[in-house]
């Protein structure tokens, strides 16, 4: 063999050997557990998210707190404790790793009057606070979280079915979208958010209807146009972006359902991924090739003291598992 020959034969198995190694050396996730138990009573999750290591973070509104399962865990333990940084009831957590921020909505539930709805921002690795910032919109309530690529964050008000947005660097929340009722009128509920690319998939569970706002250059949310749906969604609540063109939803009606709708523009195909949960689904993650469906049992947070109605089944507060494959 010549010397040239010999060192692209070399030359190559270098290249060989380093794609290797770095293969070797990519992160790789834990197995997924069947089941992950949320620790504590009346945690009464409405919230759940993931982050690219595998961890999984539940929001707590009864205990107004939020719990990490580590990866591959299946408990989750509590990790922002109650109180911190005057934090409320916790309903939507969304974890943003390119950021190294945990965001959460938190809202005082009761009577007028107290801290108004607040976007939180924790550090996704120890929980520390990062900072606050209340909805601009008096009688806000904070429901759900997505984040862009450029770090711009999306925050829901079901009360005021609207959009806030926090822009990257930016010190307030203002109002993105919703304002005009395009996304509904007062009464209805505006709830689960994603952002798939340049526009911004919010949810209306009351209504069951998806809308798609595109993102202006300049950042400015264009006119919300509802999604033409293949067959009818029931009471869509959690949602989150899976790939580029589809998104994951659990839906309250018709026994509890985690569907997925694929996006062609304005259409969305509607794919029925698995039936029967019947505690409420209310929030779905995804980690790796699995999907975790949360069940917030509500029902049984709203029922009166001294309710003449049998007390619901004293049940472990969880989230379980469905295979969904790569997008």
């Amino acid at each position: 063999m010549s010397k040239p020959m010999k060192a692209g034969v070399l030359v190559v198995s270098m290249v060989t050997a380093a794609v290797a190694g770095c293969a070797s050396m990519a992160p790789s996730l834990p197995p997924a557990p069947a089941q992950i138990v949320v620790a504590g009573e009346r945690v009464f999750p409405e919230s759940m998210t993931s982050s690219a290591d595998g961890s999984v973070y539940f929001g707590s509104i009864g205990n107004k707190m939020i719990y990490r399962a580590a990866p591959g865990a299946d408990k989750a333990e509590p990790f922002v404790q109650p109180g911190t940084d005057s934090v409320q009831s916790t309903f939507g957590v969304f974890a943003d790793s390119r950021t190294n921020t945990l965001w959460a909505c938190s809202n005082l539930l009761g009577p007028p009057g107290g801290p108004p709805a607040t976007l939180y921002a924790f550090d996704l690795k120890t929980g520390a606070a990062k900072g606050h910032y209340p909805f601009v919109t008096r009688g806000a309530l904070c429901n759900d979280i997505a984040t862009t690529a450029d770090g711009t964050t999306f925050a829901t008000d079901t009360n005021n079915m609207q959009v806030e947005v926090l822009k990257k660097g930016a010190a307030a929340l203002t109002v993105w979208v919703g304002a005009d009722g395009s996304l509904g009128k007062k009464g209805g509920a505006v709830d689960g958010i994603s952002v798939l690319g340049n526009r911004v998939i919010v949810n209306e569970l009351a209504a069951s209807k998806l809308f798609s706002v595109d993102i202006n250059k300049d950042g400015s949310a264009a006119t919300p146009v509802e999604v033409t749906l293949d067959r009818a969604i029931s009471r869509p609540d959690g949602m989150r972006s899976f790939g580029k063109s589809a998104v994951l939803i659990v839906e309250g009606g018709d026994g509890g359902k985690l569907e997925k709708v694929t996006f062609d523009g304005n259409n969305g195909k509607v794919e029925l991924i698995k039936k029967g949960y019947p505690d409420g689904p209310v929030a779905v993650t995804v980690v790796g090739t699995t999907a975790y469906v949360c069940e917030g049992q509500l029902g049984a947070m709203m029922r009166r003291p001294g309710s003449s109605a049998p007390a619901p089944e004293a049940k472990p507060f969880k989230a379980t598992a469905v295979e969904v494959g790569k997008p």
